[in-house]
């Protein structure tokens, strides 16, 4: 059964993509998430999965060979619309997923834990998700770890979204230091009333960031 689509579909996307992580190369940050995940679990599969448009897309993966795959197969898809963990016990017995070419065919999946990746803005992404061929089911420490290690993907793509913004903020200011009074001592910045700030201050009143 294919996943109806969030009422918040178009900021969704939106949010998404001011993260600006899609198509990225693995990073050995998420990977030792995914891993833990794998570990903490007792699975054989551990995704970090953000939902696009059309498809599910991994930026980590352990025990999974694909990079993506379709939206409308993503189990993934059904946990954006919840705002806890989605827990599969046994797919085949599941009217969601029983048909699904992931459950009727390979990977065979058949046990599938989602904890969806939420904005701080309330804005799912995608999930951290563990995947098993043998029905089963969490307990709940592992059920508390993985809203733990959710919680530690979103804030490092976070820090990494802040980041890259002060890094363009900076770089428009270097581009603008020829023409901005700047004390070669403390580094602040005289504005056009003739008060010396931070450059914090400064990028906070003068840009986006």
């Amino acid at each position: 059964m294919k996943a109806p689509l969030p009422d918040n579909e178009a900021a969704r996307l939106e949010a998404l993509r001011q993260y600006q992580i899609l198509d990225t190369a693995p990073e050995q940050a998420f990977d030792d998430i995914t891993r833990l995940a794998a570990f903490i679990c007792g699975t054989p599969t551990a995704i970090m999965a953000l939902i696009d448009r059309e498809r599910q897309w991994f930026k980590s993966r352990v025990g999974e060979p694909n990079s993506e795959t379709p939206r409308e197969q993503a189990f993934c898809a059904h946990t954006i619309l919840q705002p806890d963990l989605l827990e599969v016990e046994d797919a085949q017995k599941d009217s969601r997923f029983a048909d699904n070419p992931l459950v009727t065919g390979g990977p065979h999946i058949r046990f599938y834990a989602g904890q969806p990746l939420i904005t701080s803005g309330g804005h799912s992404l995608g999930s951290l998700c563990v995947i098993g061929q043998h029905p089963r089911k969490l307990s709940n420490e592992q059920k508390t770890c993985m809203e733990s290690l959710a919680r530690t993907v979103m804030t490092t793509m976070e820090l990494r979204r802040v980041s890259a913004q002060l890094a363009d903020a900076a770089a428009n200011l270097k581009t603008l230091s020829g023409l901005l009074p700047i004390c070669s001592g403390c580094k602040k910045i005289r504005n056009d009333k003739g008060y010396w700030n931070q450059v914090e201050t400064y990028i906070a009143q003068y840009t986006d960031a």
